[in-house]
């Protein structure tokens, strides 16, 4: 695999010749896991537009490795799609020596089961078209892949199938996403794009709400914030309040990662089951016993997913609100 696979030097990038972010410099090596963090409209999908090749650089140095593969989501891409062909189709135009088993093997990971597997894509919901997307952007296995908020329109349960298939994704990865644990989950290092600049961002999610709340705080003219030697007090006592935040959420915290686990557990759970489930030979009248007791056990890990998935979102609402405050 190349090192580096791309190298940014002094980039800007824009529309029209505005430039919108400047100064750009930082290169993406094989294993790179970066978050982009920053306020709406600040260039973070400008920024992986260029990186995949659909804007031009206006100034600077942008040089991508000859063997470099990117794999780039974003929600227009949904558009693209065929809607006439079924998701079997579009992956066999990819790969045409592929098997229809293998085929619809790895479009099952990807939740396509049975007819959704060849019946159309048009009338499926804009999740169900963007599951298609990252499947087919995945599927092919690129070096670098670039991600513009790849869960929104995800059901709870495929944001949990998509974390756990990026965390053993092994190639770089780019990712916008306003989910704070996609992020804490796969992102390595964090990148601040603010004020027209693209810098690494030295500290974590939580240090970044502080930094969101600060941001606010002088956009309303806090006189504390006018002075030089105020600034430096403000750092400070941001630096306390940050530790001080850090400790309330910490049970919060702890709690949504003990969710995480225990739905990671139940989604495979219910995968085994349903896999089991699809075999016509357990239909046979000498495996009834045997059926009775999947089918209990499918029911009972249907009840608690959800339960588990209420509490996640409970969890998560709490502690939104406690970061808030």
């Amino acid at each position: 695999m190349p090192d580096p696979l791309v190298i940014l030097d002094n980039v800007a990038v824009g529309y029209n010749n505005n430039i919108l972010l400047s100064k750009i410099n930082f290169s993406i090596h094989p294993g790179d896991r970066i978050g982009l963090l920053g306020h709406n409209g600040a260039g973070k999908s400008t920024l992986v537009k260029m990186l995949a090749g659909e804007m031009e650089n206006l100034q600077g140095k942008l040089i991508r490795a000859k063997e470099l593969r990117i794999g780039y989501f974003a929600q227009h891409q949904l558009e693209q799609l065929d809607f006439s062909a079924s998701p079997l189709l579009h992956l066999q135009r990819l790969d045409e020596k592929a098997t229809e088993a293998d085929l619809r093997k790895y479009l099952g990971s990807f939740a396509f089961n049975n007819d959704m597997a060849v019946d159309p894509v048009a009338p499926l919901s804009g999740g169900e078209k963007a599951r298609l997307v990252l499947a087919l952007i995945v599927y092919q296995k690129p070096n670098l892949l670039l991600l513009d908020e790849p869960t929104n329109h995800l059901d709870l349960e495929m944001r949990h199938a998509l974390t756990l298939a990026m965390q053993e994704y092994e190639g770089a990865m780019i990712i916008v996403s306003h989910d704070r644990h996609l992020l804490r989950t796969v992102s390595d290092s964090l990148y601040l794009v603010a004020d027209g600049q693209v810098n690494e961002f030295d500290g974590s999610l939580d240090d970044y709400r502080q930094w969101l709340s600060e941001q606010s705080r002088v956009k309303q003219n806090d006189p504390a914030t006018n002075s030089a030697e105020a600034g430096q007090q403000n750092k400070k006592q941001l630096r306390q309040a940050s530790a001080e935040k850090r400790k309330q959420l910490k049970p919060l915290q702890n709690r949504l990662k003990k969710l995480e686990k225990q739905m990671e557990k139940l989604i495979a759970d219910k995968n085994r089951l349903e896999s089991v489930l699809s075999d016509n030979k357990i239909y046979n009248e000498e495996n009834r016993q045997q059926l009775t007791g999947l089918l209990k056990e499918q029911a009972e890990v249907d009840s608690a997913l959800q339960q588990a998935e209420a509490d996640w979102l409970e969890t998560s609402e709490e502690l939104e609100l406690a970061s808030a405050s």
